[in-house]
């Protein structure tokens, strides 16, 4: 891998990824930011309820009004550090549930668009998921290097266990799907090799044993639903690859359900685009930590705390930097 230069790049802004929401996290960058209030008042106009209501009511959770909240946070956030910051990204990355706030960021899909179809398609998984593989979970591990990650999956083969790689995170940190019934088992085999298991998320994501939630999503919610080619071009968090049309982002949104994250490819791309900074906009636990991003660029975090500290707006010759 490339590492990083000195001297000042291309700015890429990054939307994390959603883990289990908790209302205390974010409930006061919600209530007290304008930068989010704006977005609330607009998401709410867009669904005909109170988001800010409807999260304090819902509790903890992957649910529906979590993820819409995910992303007006992420965006308020975004919004924040481009006001008081100065940051202008060149590219936009949205790595697994953030395709959703930099498919709005990017302007592809006007906001309140987005708000929508996150409604609807939080809905079709849900209704998907009361009677389809319930048994599946997706479990992120860490300090696990993917040749001992490797040995794990062999075994796991060898005993006739099902499994999937969801997500290529950085050099010991990934996603793996499988049967619940063999998570303990599979914990056990990371621990025995020196790693440690964070999230579980229910439910999983990112593989191909999900073809008929895509199909689903694919056929009932996308086709009510427009894209436009993106001002921002946006990176693939699954190839690399530069989304530059409408057809192309509406694809990535779709082939999320069922391809693998995979930061390598995401990385290369943006060295290649003489990035060198990351400005990280969103509730997040993971992607600041990655030890190849540390490497390769400046981070920026910009989470609820980064944004609820007073500061005086960038200057507007810092504007373009």
């Amino acid at each position: 891998m490339t590492e990083r230069t000195s001297g000042v790049g291309r700015t890429a802004i990054v939307f994390p990824g959603m883990g289990p929401s908790r209302f205390a996290e974010v409930g006061r960058f919600m209530m007290v930011s304008p930068f989010a209030r704006r977005r609330l008042a607009e998401a709410d106009a867009a669904l005909g309820y109170s988001v800010l209501d409807a999260l304090r009511a819902a509790g903890d959770g992957y649910t529906e009004v979590s993820q819409i909240a995910f992303v007006v946070n992420s965006l308020a956030m975004a919004d924040w550090a481009e006001h008081t910051l100065g940051h202008r990204p060149q590219l936009c990355v949205g790595p697994s549930f953030g395709e959703r706030a930099a498919t709005a960021y990017s302007g592809a899909m006007p906001f309140a668009e987005l708000v929508r179809l996150t409604a609807e398609l939080a809905a079709c998984e849900v209704d998907y998921y009361r009677t389809e593989q319930q048994d599946l979970v997706s479990q992120f591990i860490v300090r696990t290097p993917l040749e001992r990650l490797e040995e794990v999956l062999a075994g796991m083969t060898e005993r006739g266990e099902w499994h999937e790689v969801s997500a290529y995170f950085d050099q010991d940190v990934h996603l793996v799907t499988m049967a619940e019934e063999h998570l303990e088992g599979f914990k056990q085999q990371v621990r025995d090799r020196g790693g440690y298991s964070l999230t579980t998320m229910r439910p999983p994501a990112h593989a191909q044993v999900l073809q008929p939630l895509r199909k689903r999503m694919q056929d009932e919610v996308f086709p009510r639903f427009s894209f436009d080619a993106p001002a921002l071009p946006v990176v693939s968090d699954q190839d690399g690859s530069l989304v530059t049309t409408g057809s192309d982002v509406r694809t990535m949104l779709v082939d999320s359900v069922v391809n693998q994250v995979h930061w390598g490819q995401i990385t290369r791309t943006l060295l290649e685009q003489g990035v060198t900074r990351l400005c990280v906009a969103g509730p997040d636990l993971l992607i600041h930590r990655l030890g190849t991003l540390k490497k390769n660029f400046e981070l920026v975090s910009v989470g609820p705390k980064d944004a609820m500290r007073p500061r005086r707006p960038a200057r507007r010759h810092l504007l373009a930097s």
